[in-house]
């Protein structure tokens, strides 16, 4: 049996593994289009801090690691996919055959629709190199403009300041971190960012990156409102999107992923999908949706190669859940955190204390939970949530508190 992973991260390096327990004998090619070994990019941050060394990302440490387990590991980029003939064609023309694939092709860079991206000086901070041209620009005398406060924005934010003269963050959206806050919850997190000196200009749209001359840097990162923000290194930070392009005319149906089943297997048979580029049922709301995580990434990985193996293993859904720390402030969202239609919220806030937490009900099913400034019993709450427990009289201690969660589950797990 051939088993052939396109893409080697979290996913990607979980399948392989798996698939090695369970058959001793499968041929296993896993390949990777970056010259690094398989890593980590949410340990990328850390190594732009200075905290660890490139190869404190890498996602085995063991010299070996893969040949010891007879993974063949090989660098290369898929190019197209006959799924009907069981073949991948890697970039430069090369043939892979398989008798089960894995698509973990993982996610790309968004770059916003501006002039002035290919001046020197402007990245993405998505890989390793990324990382390296960055660090190279950094600076107690370096300016620098962050384009994108969304999670991945956030999560690099205290690295670049630790490391700049000043930092000035653009978002087109109303607050941070849209996408996993509210309104207080993104006020909030600006005000923490601003008590930091880290300047966040929320509703502005960069309109142009333009070559300047001046003290404050060599680039002018030009603002819808005229404002003109002097440069040295400029990071783009403004989402991602599957790497799917490679699909087009296998016939393989992808939607904002490749649509997948409860088994992690696409619309062609012997052909899966896990990761960020994979499109799976969503816990909360039943729908199909991409959620781009690394717990979900490796959970995907393990049920899929599970699959490729024969053993028919379901796929539950993946809870939409974010754990983020933004220059020391951790935040974290699970479920539906927005609420659903009838349902009924809790909300506790401490604007002083940076301090927010808010419970969303459907019934007497917690269903969703937004967090800022809060640590304990995030594992409580996500248990809740997964496990549908039926809170009963709870419900309302809860919406009356939202800080007795623990309680609410001491009292659910003894029953």
């Amino acid at each position: 049996m051939q088993h052939v992973i396109v893409g080697a991260g979290p996913a990607g390096v979980v399948a392989a593994e798996t698939l090695r327990k369970g058959d001793r004998a499968a041929d296993i090619v896993l390949i990777g289009d970056e010259p690094e070994p398989p890593y980590s990019r949410m340990a990328i941050p850390y190594v732009l801090e200075g905290m660890i060394e490139q190869s404190g990302t890498y996602l085995r440490k063991a010299q070996g690691h893969y040949e010891d387990l007879g993974i063949q590991y090989r660098q290369g980029r898929a190019e197209a996919l006959a799924a009907a003939d069981g073949t991948l064609t890697l970039e430069g023309g090369e043939a892979v055959s398989y008798d089960r694939l894995l698509i973990a092709t993982g996610a790309t860079p968004l770059s916003p629709p501006v002039p002035g991206l290919d001046l020197p000086g402007v990245h993405n901070c998505w890989t390793l190199a990324d990382c390296r041209e960055i660090a190279a620009l950094l600076g107690d005398d370096a300016n620098v403009v962050l384009i994108g406060a969304g999670f991945i924005g956030c999560i690099i934010m205290e690295a670049l300041a630790k490391r700049c003269g000043t930092l000035s963050v653009v978002e087109m959206e109303d607050r941070m971190v849209s996408r996993m806050m509210d309104a207080t919850a993104g006020g909030m997190l600006e005000r923490w960012c601003a008590a930091k000196d880290i300047r966040v200009l929320t509703s502005a749209r960069v309109t142009a990156i333009e070559a300047a001359k001046g003290a404050g840097g060599d680039k002018a990162v030009v603002l819808d409102s005229g404002e003109r923000l002097d440069a040295h290194l400029v990071v783009l930070a403004v989402g991602v999107a599957p790497n799917i392009g490679f699909l087009e005319g296998s016939g393989i149906r992808t939607d904002h992923g490749v649509l997948v089943n409860e088994h992690l297997e696409s619309s062609a048979a012997g052909v899966f999908a896990a990761g960020d580029v994979a499109q799976g049922l969503d816990f909360s709301t039943g729908e199909y949706s991409v959620h781009a995580i690394q717990p979900t990434a490796t959970e995907h990985g393990r049920i899929a190669a599970l699959n490729m193996l024969g053993r028919r293993a379901h796929y539950k859904g993946s809870l939409n859940m974010n754990v983020l720390a933004t220059v020391g402030l951790v935040s974290s969202s699970f479920g539906s955190w927005e609420g659903v239609a009838g349902g009924d919220s809790g909300v506790a806030v401490d604007e002083d204390a940076f301090k927010y937490l808010r419970l969303e009900f459907e019934g007497d099913h917690l269903v969703g939970a937004l967090g800022l400034g809060l640590t304990d019993h995030v594992g409580v709450i996500r248990g809740l949530i997964q496990n549908r427990t039926a809170l009963a009289e709870w419900k309302e201690k809860l919406l009356e508190n939202p800080h007795r969660v623990m309680e609410a589950y001491v009292a659910h797990s003894q029953t």
